[in-house]
């Protein structure tokens, strides 16, 4: 019987010392902290408090300089004997302005916002919730700091200082979005990310070229979706949240799950959503031009104007939309982390609106003009390594594969020739990046990039009443793109007041 019980107190005595785990909590409502940074550059080590409030600072042990931080709150720096004597339970006290802000969309590296010479804003998790917003765009415009686009439902072009489309870079999780057919005019492939499944998103404005190259002149738009969350106990960790949402404006009906599930090693978690939006109906107080009087439809094998029984619809507008994602994640030790994502989403065909209201001798210019399904499919391989010694402190690798599908179909008023006009995008890319801290006042961020683009594009003019299909004119060539690079960024802190930084990048296009 002793030797029993000495077994379970070397087991007990041995997970302590194996495992430490600090609880963090807001001072005045006592609610647990969830994503508060803890950081230490002797040893290097860094920790993120989970939806329990909780993180494990294994590897802080013997830190002098403990620094825990998190937008919202005034900053606290302790070492670890003085966790210690708190009993590792922390209270953080809440703050109205916090220059501490952490931010990655200018180096790729989790840095204080202080020490970046750009603007950067973020939206965070708790301002997704508070604006609720329909679609991605939606999100952007009501952050206030980027103008939108819309030329009807199932539209939305962010424009950044005067500049738009392929000049201004998308990223998912790190992976970019911008592909060889991104042109000058408004593109709507923002919608395509989910809202909903969106943890955090960091805007950089101005240049952000050294770093991503010069389809971000204009600035970066960074998108980080949910994160699987590994469990800091022997339990499993588990969570889930469900939204259902209805909005008279447009008929919108809304739906969405998302589920984690993790262990110590491996975690888990999905997300789906669905919307379904009705015709828009605009507000009663607006310009009489602005009434949709009436609209088109095809009746009899004629194209006819009908009168529209209600002016302040704007028929027809509707469209649907489903995104689906699932990450894997696994962490075999405090070094190590990989997480591989799929992310899927679709729409059903939705009208260009503006483009149906154009009148000809005072009858529509068109009977049809409609965007196909707009697909998007994003398969990504995400590993990161820390406190490797020589040539650098952090290496993240990238790896993902896309697939992009978008549409155009449009018929004059009481003509027979539908024109559809289709292009698949088979996109690839991989990144290799690196930081590297000296003495603490320098450090420096370098990588490689490699990204190549498939593209198919084809087009077709169908005579309606005979159903005869002939090849028409696609859009684009048919081509491959590809982008080669390499890029240095070397910064410097002076003090705690001047941060200089200096950049080089190196780019080699080929194009077929």
């Amino acid at each position: 019987m002793k030797k029993i019980i000495l077994l379970w107190l070397f087991i007990g005595v041995w997970s302590v010392g194996y495992s430490q785990m600090v609880t963090i909590k807001d001072k005045e409502s006592q609610q647990l902290l969830e994503r508060i940074i803890l950081s230490s550059e002797n040893p290097k080590a860094s920790a993120l408090t989970n939806t329990q409030g909780q993180a494990d600072i294994s590897t802080f042990k013997g830190s002098e300089r403990i620094e825990i931080r998190m937008m919202g709150y005034i900053s606290k720096i302790m070492n670890y004997d003085e966790l210690a004597n708190e009993n590792f339970l922390i209270y953080l006290t809440p703050s109205l302005i916090s220059l501490e802000q952490v931010v990655v969309s200018a180096t790729k590296w989790n840095q204080s916002q202080r020490e970046i010479p750009a603007k950067v804003a973020t939206i965070t998790s708790k301002e997704i919730e508070m604006q609720n917003p329909q679609t991605t765009a939606d999100l952007l415009g009501a952050s206030g700091e980027v103008f939108i686009q819309k030329s009807q439902q199932g539209g939305g072009s962010p424009m950044i200082r005067g500049f738009a489309a392929n000049r201004l870079l998308i990223t998912v999780d790190g992976i970019r979005m911008n592909t060889a057919i991104f042109r000058s005019g408004n593109l709507q492939n923002v919608i395509s990310i989910d809202p909903l499944s969106t943890q955090r998103t960091e805007i950089l404005f101005g240049p952000g070229s050294v770093i991503y190259g010069s389809d971000a002149i204009a600035g970066v738009m960074s998108f980080y979706t949910l994160t699987p969350q590994l469990s800091l106990t022997d339990m499993p960790f588990t969570k889930g949240n469900a939204l259902a949402r209805h909005s008279s404006a447009n008929n919108e009906f809304t739906s969405h799950v998302d589920l984690y599930i993790g262990w110590k090693k491996w975690a888990f978690v999905s997300s789906f959503s669905h919307n379904k939006f009705g015709d828009l109906r605009m507000g009663s107080d607006g310009p009489d031009e602005y009434l949709r009087l009436q609209y088109t439809q095809r009746i009899d094998s004629v194209d006819k104007i009908v009168t529209n029984d209600d002016p302040l619809m704007q028929r027809p507008t509707g469209y649907s939309q489903a995104n689906l994602m699932q990450k894997i994640r696994f962490k075999p030790n405090t070094n190590w982390d990989f997480t591989y994502g799929i992310h899927y989403s679709t729409t059903t065909d939705y009208s260009r609106y503006d483009r149906l209201l154009r009148l000809r001798n005072n009858v529509p210019r068109s009977a049809e003009w409609y965007y196909g399904p707009q697909k998007w499919m994003m398969n990504n391989l995400n590993l990161t390594h820390d406190a490797a010694p020589y040539i650098y402190n952090h290496l993240a690798a990238r790896l993902a594969y896309q697939f992009f599908e978008e549409s155009r179909i449009d018929r004059d008023f009481n003509k027979n020739e539908r024109r559809s006009r289709i292009e698949k995008i088979y996109a690839y890319s991989a990144n290799l990046d690196f930081s590297k801290s000296i003495l603490s006042k320098h450090t420096i961020f370098y990588g490689l990039e490699a990204v190549y683009n498939d593209v198919n594009s084809s087009g077709t003019d169908e005579d309606i009443s005979t159903r005869v299909i002939q090849r028409g004119p696609a859009r684009y060539p048919q081509s491959t793109w590809g982008s080669y690079a390499a890029y240095l960024t070397y910064q410097f802190k002076a003090m705690d007041e001047l941060v200089l930084q200096s950049g080089l990048r190196y780019n080699q296009f080929v194009l077929n």
